[in-house]
């Protein structure tokens, strides 16, 4: 594996040469699929694979891979295998990155890359460095889990802060079992949140955009979605507070999100800001409640006003949660959402995730619903995606016994397409 002859000087040869020799992993096929030949892109019947302008940023392609928590780093911090996994899928024009904790107080699981160290940002910039040589842009998700954590992943073993006091029931984090080992643990009840501390949180998510943006990466995603702690603070089922964070009123609802996304546009540009949502989404005990439409629809047009970069839509349905009933199905009222929400947005993209096929991502981009197709598991086995999706190829399975922890197996190990003949 030649980096150098790629463009990339990531860390001293010794430090690479064992992966090096994964025999594999053919580093070239990534290259060949995506940066040298990018006249296929030009080519290309299918949206998907027509250029696009995010803000100011240019992408080669309108494939996303979508943010995927992989708990591969051993002291919290990007290693040169992280570096590894994500250069060999940026093929896609936009990588978000797996969450990465914006304080010890935010993370709920072990062994994930944070970006509130400097050695957390050395780690990164790595990684920043080997995409964006093959040619992906790479934004970072901005991550605090609230409730969804334990007292083992916390400094001096505290409780976890959330909107309210309500323990996530069912939810699990990833910390330290009983016996000392790390594995998947029932989450604790939190602690809520004081109102003088909430504008703590908010500048840790301020300080952490400005160091995603030193780290390298080209802007950062906040993570408003999945039952972590933007959503405890915008479900007025978790959120019992009473005061001005409190979820009686839109307004009150909406002020966490909001401040937040007014803090970093404030550090690092509105242009280098986007976010993810999951209406209807029930992960970790999010309940559903009467106006989750007037919620998002409210929020949507808040940060239309702010000219943020894109909203990331996530739709849960394929995780098969909750009693199935006739009427219209999740994925159809975030359809209608998406419609709702385009013309509130004229100068923010849409971006959706959750059971996304080329064939759904070409209807949708050519119907002007979204403008940009994400992409979650399909990228854990298959790193040359766009190239598969591209020529109709066939998808690998993934090792699902590897998605968390572990070493290089069934993470950096998959090969492309090509190799497989």
């Amino acid at each position: 594996m030649n980096w150098q002859k790629a463009g990339v000087n990531p860390a001293p040869k010794s430090a690479m040469a064992r992966f090096a020799s994964v025999p594999i992993i053919k580093f070239s096929e990534f290259i060949y699929a995506g940066r040298i030949h990018s006249q296929r892109y030009k080519d290309a019947m299918h949206q998907l694979f027509s250029p696009f302008k995010l803000a100011s940023l240019p992408l080669v392609n309108r494939v996303v891979m979508a943010p995927l928590t992989r708990a591969r780093a051993p002291d919290d911090v990007a290693t040169e295998t992280v570096a590894l996994y994500y250069t060999q899928r940026a093929t896609a024009g936009l990588i978000v990155s797996e969450g990465t904790p914006i304080s010890r107080e935010g993370q709920g699981y072990l062994f994930n890359p944070g970006i509130y160290t400097p050695a957390q940002i050395a780690g990164w910039r790595l990684t920043t460095q080997s995409v964006h040589a093959i040619g992906a842009k790479m934004f970072a998700q901005l991550w605090h889990v609230g409730r969804v954590s334990h007292p083992s992943i916390q400094t001096d073993g505290i409780d976890p802060v959330s909107a309210s006091a309500k323990t996530a029931q069912g939810a699990m984090a990833y910390g330290v079992k009983d016996d000392g080992t790390p594995g998947m643990v029932a989450t604790t009840q939190p602690r809520q949140l004081a109102t003088d501390e909430v504008a703590r949180v908010v500048q840790d998510f301020a300080n952490a955009s400005a160091n995603a943006i030193e780290a390298g990466f080209d802007g950062v995603e906040i993570h408003g979605a999945n039952g972590y702690l933007l959503e405890q603070f915008l479900n007025p089922l978790v959120n019992d507070r009473d005061d001005e964070y409190g979820a009686a009123t839109m307004d009150n609802r909406l002020r966490f999100a909001l401040e937040v996304v007014d803090a970093v546009v404030a550090r690092i540009g509105r242009e280098r800001v986007g976010i993810r949502l999951s209406p209807y989404g029930r992960l970790f005990d999010m309940p559903l409640y009467d106006d989750i439409d007037a919620t998002y629809t409210a929020l949507v047009a808040a940060l239309g006003e702010r000219r943020i970069a894109y909203v990331h839509i996530m739709d849960q349905s394929g995780y098969g949660m909750g009693d199935k009933a006739s009427g219209p199905t999740v994925s159809d009222k975030i359809q209608d959402l998406l419609r709702a929400f385009r013309p509130t947005l004229p100068e923010t993209a849409l971006i959706l995730a959750g059971g996304m096929t080329r064939e759904r991502a070409d209807k949708m981009i050519d119907d002007g619903v979204i403008d940009l197709a994400a992409f979650g598991q399909p990228f854990i086995s298959n790193p040359d995606l766009v190239a598969r999706l591209r020529n109709g190829w066939p998808l690998a399975e993934p090792d699902r016994s590897t998605y968390y922890g572990g070493d290089a197996k069934g993470y950096i190990d998959y090969p492309p397409y090509a190799a497989q003949a």
